[in-house]
């Protein structure tokens, strides 16, 4: 049998994984560059060792020979997001770059369909494209989409999975399907949280905006209406304020500025 050169065949792998890490954190910096909310938070890379290699072949039964032809995830990257929705919008985004730097060959979600375990990810098998000394080549590489908390679950499971070589006990068999369903549930939890979160940030964003709205206003009445009528522009503004609603100081900033608008007309 041939003898192969591990170093140089791992070598594209590598190549490929770096290049994607960087290009996926530039991504992620366009996002921060626009003031957007990026949709993912970390991004990982790593190539298989060369006894995981052997070990994925020898149990799908691949002979070395057809190992860089057949296995698929000798170079993965793992993207985390914060929220499920964004783990969607990640996808989209390497779709995007479909027949571009990359192809995507193949699509899993165990997301939708859950795996017995407990496991949640999304998997896109690609191939990446690059350049080398030796002319362009194509890799096979193996994405990973998760949460955080899709994420713990995983490296826990995994760890478990090495400990017992793969054989886990029943009992802990369902302790861990139970923990995936209990991130699973943190995972839509916090994306309730989030939502409140926006919804009041929006609230004190448009609030803010009257203020400063009707605070201009009062400002141009001091010059052009009676010291009584302004008096009781801000004393109402202030009860507004004070007790009222986002609707009535809303009402009372549109009003404020129609009596601007005719006062101004008056004064010319």
């Amino acid at each position: 049998m041939e003898l192969i050169n591990w170093e140089e065949r791992l070598l594209p792998y590598r190549q490929a994984v770096d290049e994607l890490v960087v290009k996926i954190n530039n991504m992620k910096r366009e996002y921060e560059a626009l003031k957007l909310v990026p949709p993912l938070e970390e991004v990982h890379g790593r190539v298989k060792s060369i006894a995981s290699i052997l070990d994925k072949a020898n149990k799908r039964g691949i002979e070395p020979t057809k190992i860089f032809d057949e296995l698929e995830d000798i170079a993965g990257i793992r993207i985390i997001c914060r929220f499920v929705e964004d783990i969607e919008r990640v996808v989209n985004i390497m779709r995007f770059r479909d027949g571009l730097d990359l192809k995507v060959m193949q699509e899993e979600d165990y997301i939708s369909n859950t795996k017995a375990s407990g496991y949640r990810s999304y998997h896109m098998t690609i191939k990446y494209k690059m350049v080398t000394i030796d002319g362009p080549k194509e890799v096979m590489c193996e994405i990973q989409i998760r949460t955080m908390a899709m994420n713990f679950w995983a490296s826990i499971e995994h760890s478990l999975r090495y400990k017992y070589s793969g054989n886990l006990p029943e009992e802990l068999k369902e302790r861990l399907r139970n923990c995936a369903d209990a991130a699973f549930q943190l995972d839509k939890e916090m994306a309730t949280i989030r939502d409140d979160i926006i919804e009041a940030k929006l609230i004190s964003e448009t609030k803010n905006n009257l203020v400063d709205e009707i605070v201009k206003n009062l400002h141009n009445l001091h010059y052009i209406a009676k010291m009584e009528q302004v008096t009781s522009f801000n004393r109402r503004f202030l009860e507004i304020y004070q007790n009222g609603s986002l609707d009535e100081l809303r009402d009372f900033s549109s009003k404020l500025q129609t009596m601007a608008k005719l006062y101004k007309v008056e004064y010319v």
